[in-house]
């Protein structure tokens, strides 16, 4: 399991890194806000262990910053304030637990467990390729949590490509999985599919998200 863990005192990271490791996970450490935020956006991560107080951006920051980007990795808060309007502040913005220093590493590994159980559901049903989120139950689009209105095929097109980030596509690949159609040379189907989903992407994102490759066919671009 991939975390991301935020904390600036060395002699407890130090602590829980070595307990985080020892249990099997695999730890990505920054010390200060500004670097946590960054790998964050960046990089995923099965869960988030963000202490509140670190230099740079602090950890409410940090959160209520991944939360607007729609990034939806489950969040740990770790305080050594233990007050209920710092715990209600986190909350609010969307984390999914919290944890007040001291505490033992075997209770923040079960509280790591816990909330990547609570959210595995959900993220069965959820694409999440910068800087596009998909959800098959709604089918709805997001893109920094502006909705983008696809039709049924486009919606159909943009999740076959989604789920593998930069892999080609050819043309007869998409055709039978798409629209179910045996493959015909001359149709001009999926360029025109392509096209209209592009524009409408490009629209609210400012990027180009799907890729033409000459020759081959379509993929989306990996981040």
């Amino acid at each position: 399991m991939n975390v991301l863990y935020v904390e600036d005192e060395e002699k407890i990271a130090n602590f829980v890194c070595i307990g985080l490791k020892e249990h099997g996970f695999i730890v990505d450490y920054c010390n200060n806000g500004n670097d946590g935020y960054a790998r964050a956006l960046d990089l995923e991560y099965d869960a988030i262990v963000l202490d509140i107080m670190v230099p740079g951006k602090d950890g409410l920051a940090i959160l209520k910053g991944l939360r607007k980007e729609g990034n939806t990795t489950p969040v740990i808060l770790l305080t050594a304030r233990n007050e209920l309007d710092d715990r209600l502040a986190g909350l609010n913005l969307g984390a999914d637990d919290y944890i007040a220093k001291p505490f033992f590493v075997e209770e923040l590994i079960a509280r790591i467990h816990a909330v990547v159980r609570r959210v595995s559901g959900d993220r069965q049903n959820i694409l999440n390729v910068y800087p596009l989120k998909l959800d098959r139950l709604s089918r709805e689009v997001t893109c920094k949590l502006e909705a983008i209105e696809l039709t049924s095929r486009e919606f159909n097109l943009l999740e076959y490509l989604m789920r593998s980030p930069g892999r080609v596509f050819t043309r007869t690949q998409i055709l039978e999985h798409v629209w179910g159609y045996d493959f015909n040379p001359n149709t001009n189907l999926i360029d025109v599919c392509i096209q209209r989903l592009r524009k409408k992407i490009e629209k609210v994102s400012g990027e180009e998200c799907l890729e033409s490759v000459r020759g081959v066919g379509y993929r989306f671009r990996k981040p």
